[in-house]
């Protein structure tokens, strides 16, 4: 039965599949006239492509007369070996968090769902991520919304398919100051900044505004080491990196537009190329209740990260 895909209407029956991905069950399908239009096949070869879909068990219909024919069931890891596509592969923060842990391991869970296998790469810098994504080493990125919507400006071609609401990327900002008794970053004082971070960035040089500071450029990762050894007096970080909390002094931030900032960075989003729609139509399957649910359990202790 396989081998008939690759008849002329298993070839059909490919980009019908990939059609088919996108609607949910119980919605009316496309007519064949739309399916003949849009992929230049003659009626019989769509019918006939439909028809194999429905033997191999990808999806079986229903006709209501002049209702149209609606989708009663369908098999989406049939239909995304049919369709051709293979596993997708995204880029994501390292998982240094509990937040982030339970992010990746919520991804996974939401695939796994949907029968799909999924690999994700780990990546320094919201940037980094999306300037992988534009060349296509990626099939998503995941960042803030802040990172996305700064993205999307120099990188035209990428979008936003996925926004998984407040607190689903990091908790909150602070700013984390080496010396106990302060209590904001004052003029003179060293600032850590990453630039490859968007987000830590555009809230720091907020914060910064008007102040004499110098401005040291450095990695996240070396953060905590760097004011550990009085290499920096203060740099803005989350606070979801338990040992930082536990060993600085973290403080709110003077600025109130640095404050309204810190809302889109504690918002994670999947950012696509505009022009992958077979990457749009798998990701737009992925149930976002699935994905928080299992990051919650992580956060709390009741589950293991799985990713």
């Amino acid at each position: 039965m396989w081998e008939s895909l690759y008849s002329k209407n298993g070839l059909a029956a490919i980009n019908i599949a990939l059609e088919l991905l996108a609607i949910e069950t119980g919605h009316k399908i496309p007519t064949v006239t739309y399916f003949c239009e849009t992929l230049g096949l003659g009626r019989g070869t769509v019918q006939g492509a439909i028809k194999l879909l429905e033997m191999v068990g990808a999806i079986q219909l229903e006709t209501r007369g002049h209702l149209g024919t609606f989708l009663l069931n369908k098999d989406v890891s049939v239909l995304l070996d049919i369709s051709g596509t293979g596993p997708l592969v995204g880029a994501m923060p390292l998982p240094y968090s509990k937040k982030y842990e339970g992010l990746a391991t919520g991804i996974v869970d939401g695939f796994n769902c949907l029968n799909k296998r999924i690999s994700l790469a780990y990546m320094r810098g919201a940037s980094n991520r999306l300037e992988a994504l534009k060349t296509r080493r990626y099939d998503f990125a995941i960042v803030s919304r802040l990172a996305a919507e700064e993205g999307i400006k120099p990188h035209i071609g990428l979008e936003i398919v996925k926004s998984f609401g407040l607190g689903s990327y990091v908790s909150e900002h602070k700013i984390f100051l080496a010396d106990p008794s302060k209590v904001k970053i004052e003029s003179g004082m060293r600032v850590g900044i990453d630039r490859s971070s968007p987000d830590q960035t555009n809230i720091t040089l907020l914060e910064c505004e008007n102040l004499n500071v110098q401005l040291v450029d450095m990695n996240y990762m070396q953060l905590f080491q760097m004011l550990k050894e009085n290499q920096i007096d203060a740099a803005v970080w989350n606070i979801d990196e338990v040992r930082s909390v536990e060993t600085f002094n973290a403080v709110e931030f003077q600025s109130e537009i640095a404050k309204n900032l810190t809302k889109k960075t504690s918002e994670a989003t999947i950012v696509i190329d505009t022009s992958r729609s077979d990457v749009k139509k798998q990701i737009s399957l992925l149930n976002t209740e699935i994905v928080l649910n299992a990051q919650k359990m992580v956060e709390t202790g009741e589950r293991y990260p799985q990713y």
